[in-house]
């Protein structure tokens, strides 16, 4: 396996992964779950999205109405990234345990190393930690993310400093959201989990912000949730699993 050193590059590996003979079959049912999620809320935002922007804008005063056009683009990509990212997160949250077992799985193809040795019943009887983790997570991210849409809401500065901000804060936590399979899978707290990517948030944050990009390209992003999941798996075994062994 050639070692991929940058975020962008774990990110890509995950497209390789994700297709490979002995994976394929674990990306179905997250491919499945993030299509009917995705896609409808797709359909329903391309049906709302200019008129959303321009009740936005018109909030801006009038000698800042040049700004439209510098601001059109970046909120249709902020509103892009929300979208996506909230049904993403609603489809991994309902198919955690089929993204913990594909995470399961490319680490085992990667390493050629067994990480659990009960094989699917053990995802079964796991269920309800799995769910408890995924409400960790949400937990974590719930406050910022209101927070920043508060931030969206202010005129003029809202719809100037917003887009960036929600980039970033969108990087870090699909970072944190795909990278916790793999640590999870060993039972490593979210805590120390999100201490670890702290140690190298420049492949982290590149790893999300790649994610985040991809995520709000129409096609593209119904098979963004299994791709990302292959990638941050890689992260792991080449970054930060000789850390917790």
């Amino acid at each position: 396996m050639n070692k991929a050193n940058t975020g962008f590059g774990y990110f890509m590996q995950g497209f390789q992964i994700a297709f490979t003979p002995g994976i394929r079959r674990y990306v179905l049912l997250p491919l499945l779950a993030n299509i009917i999620l995705v896609g409808s809320a797709m359909y329903y935002l391309f049906s709302n999205l200019n008129a959303w922007i321009e009740g936005w804008l018109g909030y801006l005063p009038e000698f800042l109405s040049w700004l439209s056009y510098i601001l059109w683009p970046l909120l249709a990509l902020t509103i892009l990234a929300t979208f996506s990212y909230f049904f993403s997160t609603l489809a991994n949250f309902i198919a955690a345990p089929f993204n913990g077992l594909l995470a399961e799985k490319v680490e085992e193809q990667l390493t050629g190393n067994k990480v659990n040795d009960e094989g699917l019943m053990s995802v079964v009887k796991d269920v309800p930690r799995i769910m408890a983790r995924e409400w960790r997570k949400l937990l974590y991210t719930l406050p910022k993310a209101i927070g920043l849409f508060l931030l969206l809401l202010i005129p003029a500065i809202g719809q100037t400093i917003g887009p960036f901000a929600w980039f970033i804060f969108t990087a870090w936590m699909l970072a944190i959201q795909y990278c916790d399979y793999p640590f999870d899978n060993h039972k490593i707290p979210f805590n120390d989990m999100r201490l670890s990517l702290k140690q190298k948030q420049g492949k982290a944050y590149s790893f999300g912000m790649l994610v985040s990009l991809f995520t709000a390209i129409p096609i593209l992003n119904l098979f963004i949730v299994p791709v990302s999941v292959c990638g941050a798996t890689a992260m792991w075994v080449q970054e930060f699993r000789d850390q917790y062994k």
